[in-house]
C-alpha cells in the first residue's frame, strides 16, 4: 500500500510540473503575441513580411498622391500619417501629439501633413467606416471638411457609429441626403484598401505610422520625437 502511495504522489508531481511549465510557455507566447499582433505601448500593430521593412534610418519614398492634406504645399518638411479611426494609439497621438503639431508647424506654414488611412478591420470594427465617412465629407468641403470630420471623430473615438459619424457629418454643414448615400455604399472602400496596401507596401505594420521627409516613425511617440524630426528638416 505504501508503495502504491509513493508512485501516486510522484506520478501527481509530475503532472503538476508539467502543467506549471505548458502555463508557463503559454503565458510567454500570449506575452509576445500582445506586443507584436495586437498592441504595443505606442501602438497597434499587424504583423507584415519582414522584406517589406526599411532598414534602420534608411529614407523611404512616399507618394502623397490625392490624400487629405492640410499646411504648406511647398514646405520643406512632409509629414505623412497612416492612421486607423478606432485604434487608441492613435487616438492618444491625436490628443497629445497632433494638435501640437498642427498649432506650432501646420497653422504656421511650416509643414505639410498628409492622412492616408490603415484601418485594422480585424480589431477595429468600426475603423473603416469612420474613415470612409471622413472621405464622404471630404467629397462635399475639401481637404478642410475632411480634417474637421477627422478631428470629430478623434474627439468622439469611443462613440463611433455609422448613425453618430451621419450625425457629425451634418453639423459641418454637409448635404446630408448626399453623403448617407455616399457613406452607405461604400464608396472609397477601395480607395480606402487601396491607401493601406501602398502602406503595407512602405513597411508599414500598423497604427499610427508616419513618414517625415520619408524617415519612418512608429506608434504614438511624444510631441518632442517629432519636434526634433521636423527641425532637423526645416
Amino acid at each position: 500500500m505504501s508503495d502504491t502511495v509513493v508512485i501516486k504522489k510522484e506520478t501527481l508531481w509530475m503532472y503538476t510540473t508539467f502543467i506549471l511549465a505548458a502555463l508557463l510557455v503559454l503565458g510567454a507566447v500570449l506575452y509576445f503575441n500582445k506586443g507584436s499582433s495586437v498592441g504595443v505601448p505606442t501602438g497597434n500593430v499587424v504583423n507584415q513580411p519582414a522584406a517589406n521593412l526599411p532598414a534602420a534610418g534608411q529614407k523611404v519614398e512616399v507618394t502623397i498622391g490625392d490624400s487629405p492634406k492640410e499646411g504648406n504645399a511647398n514646405a520643406k518638411v512632409t509629414v505623412v500619417e497612416f492612421t486607423d479611426y478606432q485604434c487608441p494609439f492613435c487616438g492618444r497621438h491625436y490628443t497629445d501629439t497632433y494638435l501640437q503639431i498642427k498649432k506650432n508647424y501646420i497653422d504656421t506654414g511650416k509643414i505639410l501633413y498628409v492622412l492616408k488611412d490603415y484601418p485594422l478591420s480585424q480589431i477595429h470594427p468600426e475603423a473603416e467606416k469612420a474613415a470612409e465617412a471622413a472621405h464622404c465629407v471630404r467629397e462635399q468641403k475639401g481637404d478642410t471638411g475632411y480634417f474637421a470630420m477627422h478631428d470629430k471623430i478623434f474627439t468622439n473615438q469611443a462613440m463611433l457609429s455609422v448613425d453618430n459619424e451621419k450625425k457629425w457629418a451634418r453639423e459641418l454643414g454637409v448635404d446630408g441626403a448626399k453623403f448617407d448615400t455616399c457613406l452607405d455604399s461604400g464608396k472609397y472602400a477601395k480607395y480606402i484598401s487601396t491607401a493601406q496596401s501602398y502602406g503595407s507596401s512602405l513597411g508599414v505594420q500598423g497604427t499610427p505610422s508616419f513618414f517625415i521627409n520619408g524617415q519612418a516613425i512608429e506608434g504614438a511617440q511624444p510631441y518632442s520625437t517629432f519636434q526634433q524630426a521636423i527641425e532637423a528638416g526645416l
